[in-house]
C-alpha cells in the first residue's frame, strides 16, 4: 500500500485535494446531485467556477459534514482524512493544523 503524505503545506496542495474530491463527487450522479442540492450551486455554475477557492472549499465542507462520504473519498485515495480538514481550512483562509496542534 502506498504511503500517505505526512503533511499539507500549501494552498496548492489543498486545491489538489479539493479537485480530487470534486472528481469523486462527479463520478456518481446521486452524490453530485446531493452536493448541488445542499449547496445551491447549479450545474452550469459548478462547471464555470470549479477551480475557484469558494467552490473547492464548499466541496470539502460537504465531505466534512458527512462522515460516511468522507470515508468513502479517503478510502479510494492516498489522502489522510485529517488532510481534508486541513485543506478546507486553508481554502477558507485559515492555517493548516499539523500534528500536535489540533484545537
Amino acid at each position: 500500500m502506498a504511503k500517505r503524505p505526512v503533511a499539507l503545506h500549501s494552498v496548492d496542495e489543498a486545491e489538489q485535494i479539493a479537485l480530487q474530491a470534486l472528481h469523486f463527487l462527479a463520478e456518481d450522479g446521486p452524490r453530485l446531485g446531493r452536493f448541488l442540492s445542499l449547496t445551491g450551486i447549479g450545474p452550469a455554475e459548478l462547471r464555470a467556477s470549479a477551480g475557484e477557492r469558494r467552490v473547492l472549499a464548499a466541496v470539502l465542507g460537504h465531505l466534512l459534514e458527512d462522515e460516511s462520504l468522507l470515508l468513502m473519498f479517503v478510502g479510494g485515495s492516498r489522502i489522510a482524512p485529517e488532510h481534508v480538514g486541513n485543506a478546507h481550512r486553508l481554502l477558507v483562509g485559515g492555517e493548516a493544523l499539523g500534528r500536535g496542534n489540533w484545537p
